[in-house]
């Protein structure tokens, strides 16, 4: 499948290497593609592009953009780009403006994938990755095997279940279907208990488990 990931820092590289291990044909948008000429060349069969040609080339879309720039990201990638398509928004609202740890900029009654569906709606966006690191977005199993949950949500069914079997490609079997987009109020909410653990493990391997 054709996939489009918009945003170069660490979590659309590891989307991106992912992706073509698997055998999608993938091309990563970034607004500087010579800051990637070094992780290129270990990783010939990723194209780069603009957020543009990386929105066209895409079936379905993945944002991995900084929270706080990706609906400018999103407006550069084009409307006619992405309408119509999944959108996997990883994206946090983060506010590092009064340094560590960071609050958010959105939270509460809205959440940053309410407002890039709102700003975008003809594009299915489906909440997803958002609460683990990059390395354990695209390899579960480097914790605990694999048995922790990842939560997901959006108000498009079929587009959530699409998401749903390329997580599973990725090693997820623990999904938690959140319901509508608005639940991305509370996904988004887990970053900044994430990041007080992060401070306080030492690490960033690890993940929830949700047990009933």
């Amino acid at each position: 499948m054709n996939t489009g990931v918009l945003g170069s820092g660490m979590v659309g590289q590891a989307i991106s290497a992912r992706l073509a291990e698997l055998g999608h044909d993938v091309m990563i948008g970034s607004r500087d593609s010579k800051k990637l000429s070094d992780w290129h060349a270990a990783h010939r069969d990723v194209r780069i592009g603009s957020f543009e040609e990386a929105a066209a080339h895409g079936e379905i879309l993945f944002n991995a953009t900084n929270g706080a720039a990706s609906l400018d990201a999103l407006k550069m990638a084009g409307e006619s780009n992405v309408n119509g398509k999944v959108l996997v928004d990883i994206s946090n609202p983060l506010d590092f403006s009064k340094g560590m740890p960071p609050s958010l900029l959105v939270t509460n009654t809205d959440s940053l994938g309410e407002r890039i569906q709102r700003a975008f709606p003809a594009v299915k966006v489906v909440k997803a990755l958002n609460t683990v690191t990059a390395p354990l977005m695209v390899n579960p199993h480097k914790v605990a095997g694999g048995d922790h949950h990842l939560f997901i949500c959006g108000d498009d069914e079929i587009a959530k279940e699409k998401v749903t079997e390329l997580l599973k490609g990725f090693g997820w079997t623990h999904l938690i279907d959140l319901g509508d987009i608005t639940n991305a109020r509370a996904t988004e909410g887990v970053l900044p208990l994430w990041v007080r653990l992060y401070g306080r493990l030492g690490t960033a391997m690890f993940n929830f488990k949700i047990v009933q």
